[in-house]
């Protein structure tokens, strides 16, 4: 079944081993024959800080309405990006704060509501992690709060489920042919569209 898939790499660098990660889950897929577009953060022109919180909402930058349009568009999300002290980049984090506003990602059932209606349902999302601790220290002395905070807090929050993780490292003093593995696995991932 041929799937919309967007990529978002939320690396700062494209040339990054989380850009050739991308590269080989957008090549892989394409080849497939899914449709894919892809959104490289650092190369939008957008403000990630809420100056007011969200008592104010932001006038949203042309970047970041052409990515709620391509999220609204796909059936499934990639997310590419690396554990920096525990989650995800600033970069990414920001992206999310300024575009997953109230009435595109969710919307509270009234004023004094605490339950929501989660309104980017029917996708499913693949993270594709990066990091520098070993993935096994990570899950079990840290407790995956990166992880926990991309699948739980933001995106199932949002309706985006099922969520899939797969982790790339420690990738600090990694082989080439470590990486190898890594850049095939994620065009296996990319292949099926998972």
């Amino acid at each position: 079944m041929t799937k919309r898939i967007l990529i978002i790499l939320g690396h700062p660098e494209s040339g990054s081993f989380c850009g050739a990660l991308a590269d080989a889950y957008e090549n892989a897929a394409k080849a497939a024959g899914h449709e894919v577009r892809r959104i490289d953060l650092g190369r939008l022109v957008f403000d990630p800080v809420l100056h007011k919180g969200y008592a104010e909402i932001q006038p949203l930058e042309p970047d970041l309405l052409d990515a709620q349009a391509a999220i609204q568009h796909a059936d499934h999300l990639v997310f590419v990006y690396p554990i920096w002290w525990g989650g995800p980049p600033a970069l990414l984090k920001g992206f999310f704060d300024r575009m997953l506003l109230p009435g595109f990602a969710f919307r509270f059932k009234d004023a004094t509501s605490s339950s929501w209606e989660r309104l980017l349902s029917k996708r499913s999302a693949r993270l594709l992690v990066t990091m520098d601790t070993p993935p096994w220290y990570y899950r079990w002395v840290y407790r995956m709060p990166g992880h926990n905070q991309m699948k739980r807090n933001i995106l199932d929050f949002c309706g985006i489920k099922p969520v899939s993780i797969s982790e790339f490292g420690p990738v600090k003093g990694s082989s080439p042919g470590q990486r190898r593995k890594w850049l095939e696995e994620a065009s296996r991932q990319g292949e099926g569209a998972r």
